[in-house]
């Protein structure tokens, strides 16, 4: 059973989770605005082409799931190898965020270039104006893959630099590609500075620009200092295998709970498209757009495995059980004060999203102000598997999402659209109740302690 402690920890203890967590939440913060920046720019195009393009980032968002879970598998190990300055672990560990992040892309490339209006038809349901919005999203979506190679070597770099403690550097090479794609947003969308006007596919242009900068910027820095876990590029293939196996085995339960919730937030999606036309594809997308800008949880999961993660990895259990219990109660505030600053920014939506319809507008008001009442919750679930991970618990992950994901939330889904003509932000109200089933069910299996382990030493 895990201890009682506090409820809060220190001060000082505070200070260095916010060390590492705000570099990190601000290249989150940096790269959600570039998602705002780019549907503010998309969304002078119409309610349709703004659709169009956010449809693709769906598919998109299927990916960057699917990836981030690879790194994060990873970066289980990593953190502990840090911990105990295993240079040889680490370095085999950012091997394997390589190699499957590859296949990854490799994978969702084949299927963007050769099915992609199959794949934009069936996510758009039964939609109004299915068709116009497929035809509008196809050139984006084969565009973008090219931006999917150097989007894996990036967050294999980044993900490696934060996890081992450097987080101000990813912050500022954000920060300059982030500069870069609102540059060329704003030259190829609408012709200025005397180059063509491109539209939609000026965004994925633009896109592309910015990863392949960003890329750059990483393999310099990290030629620069040599990090401990840098190895030199004709040692790529020196893999030892049993450790990938070890990572891919206590990793499996972890990527089958993210492709059962990626699923599943897919299909609550194309649900939600299918009770309208563009406004409502538009609105919705409106909507993430800003609210992504306060899901900042990527800093609770890095500073969870920095310190959670290395007083595992340094066999410190007890310490661990300590500090993770204050982690989770100090995000539960972090995620009050994103309630109510996600609540104000709905005075942003005229400005931001001006040129979209009204009906568009007033959909995408609504599913904020219900976004910003699930915040709390949100980052208090975050940092209740951010802790079970840093000691490689896949177990209460699968029995969170895939149990609840199974027996409620998408049977709920379904009978809401049989037995109600409810719009798509009241559906996603009612059906989101099922996250506080979810916290229960992770307290309960996080008080089993099977996250209580050195996984460096194993």
């Amino acid at each position: 059973m895990m201890h009682r402690h506090a409820l809060l920890g220190p001060a000082s203890f505070y200070k260095k989770a916010a060390a590492i967590a705000v570099p990190v939440t601000l290249q989150t913060l940096i790269q959600n605005l570039v998602s705002l920046v780019d549907n503010f720019m998309v969304a002078g195009l119409g309610d349709l082409k703004m659709s169009g393009v956010n449809v693709t980032n769906q598919f998109m968002f299927f990916f960057f799931v699917l990836l981030n879970t690879m790194m994060l598998a990873g970066g289980i190990f990593m953190s502990q190898f840090n911990g105990c300055s295993n240079r040889e672990g680490m370095g085999q560990v950012l091997r394997f965020k390589i190699f499957t992040g590859t296949l990854l892309a490799a994978g969702m490339a084949v299927l963007s270039l050769l099915f992609p209006e199959e794949l934009l038809s069936v996510l758009l349901n039964r939609n109004v104006q299915r068709e116009a919005i497929v035809r509008e999203g196809v050139p984006y979506f084969r565009l973008i893959t090219v931006t999917f190679l150097p989007i894996v070597l990036s967050t294999a770099l980044s993900s490696s630099l934060r996890e081992t403690g450097r987080v101000v550097a990813p912050l500022l090479i954000s920060v300059a590609a982030t500069l870069v794609n609102t540059f060329f947003n704003w030259v190829l969308i609408y012709g200025n500075l005397g180059a063509p006007r491109l539209e939609i596919e000026g965004a994925a242009v633009a896109t592309g620009i910015a990863r392949v900068t960003e890329l750059v910027l990483f393999a310099v820095y990290v030629r620069k200092i040599r990090p401990g876990f840098l190895f030199r590029l004709r040692d790529l293939l020196r893999i030892r295998f049993r450790l990938f196996a070890s990572i891919l085995r206590k990793s499996a339960l972890i990527l089958v709970t993210e492709i059962s919730w990626a699923a599943t937030e897919m299909v609550m999606t194309a649900v939600y498209y299918g009770r309208g036309g563009a406004e409502i594809v538009a609105g919705l997308s409106g909507a993430w757009a800003i609210a992504n800008v306060f899901m900042s949880f990527n800093g609770i999961h890095t500073a969870t495995g920095v310190l959670i993660g290395g007083r595992l990895g340094r066999g410190e259990l007890e310490e661990a059980k300590r500090e993770a219990e204050w982690m989770l109660n100090g995000s539960f505030l972090f995620g009050l004060g994103l309630c109510a600053l996600a609540s104000c920014s709905t005075v942003l939506i005229p400005f931001v999203f001006g040129n979209l319809s009204g009906p568009a507008q007033v959909v995408c008001r609504n599913m904020i102000f219900v976004i910003s009442v699930y915040l709390p919750v949100w980052a208090y679930l975050n940092a209740q598997f951010a802790v079970a991970r840093s000691g490689g618990d896949a177990v209460m992950g699968a029995w969170v999402d895939l149990c609840v994901n199974s027996v409620l939330f998408l049977p709920g889904i379904f009978l809401l659209v049989i037995f109600t003509g409810l719009g798509p932000v009241e559906m996603y109200a009612i059906v989101k109740l099922t996250d506080f089933v979810k916290t229960g069910i992770a307290a309960w299996q996080l008080r089993k302690e099977r996250w209580v382990r050195n996984l460096a030493g194993s």
